[in-house]
């Protein structure tokens, strides 16, 4: 095994993705189990996300989630990959991550984000405007003081149980959100969604800027992206076909499907830009036998210099989803490396 995959930290986030005739609590159900397997891994902690009124996407409480997970593991981190800020009272949040940490000390992350409602709809039923993203710098300025008792909002606004807490938190960011992780001292989460170029131009970006404060005291990269391993390179692609299929039909009508099963997306008649997004959504991923997944991610930390990767897999298939998890953890050899205590480090 290289340098860079025995010293990089492998995590996971899961979406609590719904597959074709399966109702959203089995799905919520499923992520718990999912990341009870994933400490029995090694991994080094276990993200769940926030979306609302997505028909695909069981995780809309990602707090409530999260403490679920916690109670039932033992030694994996656990946290939200993210909670959306703009969607929430900075208060509110410090308030669910103060009890949350007073739960489960030392094994709860505060993962952040500055996406807002996917809808005109959602935005309106969540009282948020489509720019309310644009106060995030000021919303994390907010959040964070409640912990330090610095406060923005008045002596007299205390976030309990919260204050004098240090709970690891992290910014999820596309592009403007690594400058504020700098600007915070705080770790930056970053995926290849806009292309990898832009993605190694914001870490750099992110490094330059960095500025030590109690929240971190150098830079901190966990790199994003979806990883299959299987026993054959065919195999491996056919586990990213219904991931694929749903995010194409989500882009030619408006909302994210549950996830088919491989056999029934390969008959299927598409239109031109249907196929177009079909297959572009099927690029830009980590896939194949475990050799080759080995290799590709020693290039991806040797360009990133990742200090993390963030694995978010999801397939039809929860069997063959496990076993690419299975595969992965072998490949990076964090597979039965975990022993009590190893998971309860801050970042």
């Amino acid at each position: 095994m290289s340098t860079e995959l025995s010293t990089t930290r492998f995590s996971v986030l899961d979406r609590s993705r719904t597959r074709q005739g399966e109702e959203p609590p089995e799905a919520l159900r499923e992520t718990v189990r999912f990341a009870q397997q994933a400490e029995a891994l090694g991994y080094h902690r276990f993200w769940v996300s926030e979306h609302h009124g997505v028909p695909g996407v069981a995780g809309s409480a990602p707090t409530v989630l999260a403490a679920a997970i916690a109670a039932a593991t033992s030694r994996i981190r656990v946290g939200t990959g993210g909670v959306m800020l703009p969607n929430h009272q900075p208060l509110v949040v410090a308030e669910q991550f103060g009890v949350l940490e007073s739960l489960f000390p030392g094994r709860i992350d505060m993962g952040l984000g500055r996406s807002v409602g996917f809808t005109d709809g959602i935005r309106r039923a969540l009282g948020r405007e489509q720019d309310a993203a644009e106060d995030f710098g000021a919303q994390l300025e907010e959040l964070l003081g409640y912990f330090t008792d610095e406060r923005t909002t008045g002596p007299r606004v205390h976030a309990r149980p919260a204050e004098g807490l240090r709970i690891p938190a992290f910014v999820l960011a596309t592009g403007a959100g690594a400058e504020h992780a700098a600007a915070f001292g705080l770790p930056l989460v970053i995926a290849a969604a806009r292309g990898e170029e832009r993605m190694l131009r914001a870490i750099d970006r992110y490094r330059e800027l960095f500025r030590p404060t109690e929240w971190g005291q150098e830079p901190y990269v966990v790199v994003s992206g979806t990883v299959a391993v299987a026993g054959s390179t065919e195999e491996a692609r056919r586990l990213l076909l219904p991931e694929a299929w749903s995010a194409a039909w989500s882009r030619t009508h408006g909302e994210f499907p549950p996830l088919m099963p491989p056999e029934e997306i390969a008959p299927l008649e598409m239109t031109e830009r249907e196929r177009s997004l079909f297959e572009e959504s099927q690029r830009g991923h980590i896939s194949g036998t475990e050799p080759q997944v080995s290799e590709a991610l020693e290039k991806l930390i040797a360009r990133t210099a990742a200090d993390e990767v963030l694995v978010t897999t999801s397939t039809y298939d929860r069997e063959l989803q496990l076993e690419s998890y299975h595969r992965l953890a072998r490949v990076t050899g964090v597979l039965g490396t975990s022993t009590p205590g190893t998971q309860g480090t801050n970042t």
